[in-house]
């Protein structure tokens, strides 16, 4: 079995030793290569070079953005038979995709549950989302959700250290500032009719969207890597309601319909979003640039990842 480990040195939680363990464990059974990411984009053109060489599985040892380009590496010529499984050692702040396959949050202990998988053969295909040419693995966000993370990243080019309270803080300021009187943004579905007058939107593969710490956030809690997409809006962003709003996310069971000024779509093999002027786009916490039209698919069975 030919491995390849993509490994981003700038992850949170990496550390030396964590390289060594998975080496000496896969060594003796496997073909196995490391490469340490340079930049941005670097894990991208690794994968994609796995991909055209046949190599078996891709392990991204890193957070969540070192994930989405092996990702969208691994599925540069499209979806084919060839294309090598994806197994993940989470490294980073928050490891969304991972805690959402049910892997443990800590590396060390993710890395036992990926030998065992490996040894097993233990395989499981999962849907992707798609916005045009990008693909991404548990969400995508357009308005006041992307407008937070554009505020982080500006933060970290100075030199902030990515953390849950960070994005808190951020949150609660880019809140005050987004203009909750005008929305922009509407919504067309696969059925032909098209819903106005939404603030901001939250596209799912998965559940939950993200965590605040230990806490997962659920806007979305029927989403599933074996479903379509599903869609988290706001009707309202008054501050009683989106703080209401707030509130519904993070309770272990929450409502699986629309509310208080909240539409929600669950299963949708794809839509459009369109906004009034060009607004901002993230995916899976990955910047993009701003957009007023926006295609999204869901692709079924898209990916193989080692669990």
């Amino acid at each position: 079995m030919r491995v390849l480990v993509v490994v981003n040195p700038r992850a949170t939680a990496m550390s030396e030793r964590q390289r060594d363990v998975l080496a000496h464990a896969l060594g003796s059974s496997s073909e196995l290569q490391i490469e340490r990411t340079a930049n941005r984009g670097h894990a991208a053109a690794l994968a994609c070079r796995a991909m055209r060489d046949r190599v078996d599985v891709v392990i991204a040892l890193g957070g969540d953005g070192t994930v989405n380009e092996v990702a969208n590496g691994l599925l540069t010529d499209g979806v084919h038979d060839a294309v090598p499984a994806l197994a993940v050692v989470p490294a980073g702040s928050t490891n969304v995709f991972a805690r959402a396959l049910g892997l443990p949050n800590d590396p060390i202990e993710a890395t036992g549950v990926l030998l065992d998988a490996l040894r097993h053969g233990r395989r499981r295909p999962i849907s992707l989302g798609r916005l045009e040419d990008r693909w991404f693995t548990f969400t995508a966000g357009i308005g006041f959700d992307a407008a937070i993370v554009a505020a982080v990243e500006k933060r970290r080019a100075r030199g902030k250290r990515s953390t849950h309270a960070l994005y808190a803080r951020v949150g609660v300021r880019e809140f005050l500032r987004w203009d909750r009187r005008h929305p922009m943004l509407h919504l067309d579905l696969p059925d032909g009719s098209t819903v106005d007058r939404l603030f901001y939107a939250v596209v799912a593969n998965c559940d939950p969207w993200t965590f605040l710490g230990n806490r997962p956030l659920r806007p979305t809690p029927q989403a599933s890597f074996d479903t379509g997409l599903d869609l988290y809006a706001r009707r309202r962003m008054g501050t009683v309601s989106a703080v209401y709003g707030f509130g519904r996310m993070t309770r272990k069971k929450p409502k699986s319909t629309g509310g208080w000024g909240v539409l929600l779509e669950h299963d949708l093999p794809g839509f459009v979003l369109r906004a009034d002027e060009p607004m901002p786009v993230q995916v899976d916490g990955d910047l993009l640039e701003p957009r007023e039209k926006m295609q999204f698919w869901s692709v079924p069975r898209a990916l193989t990842v080692v669990i």
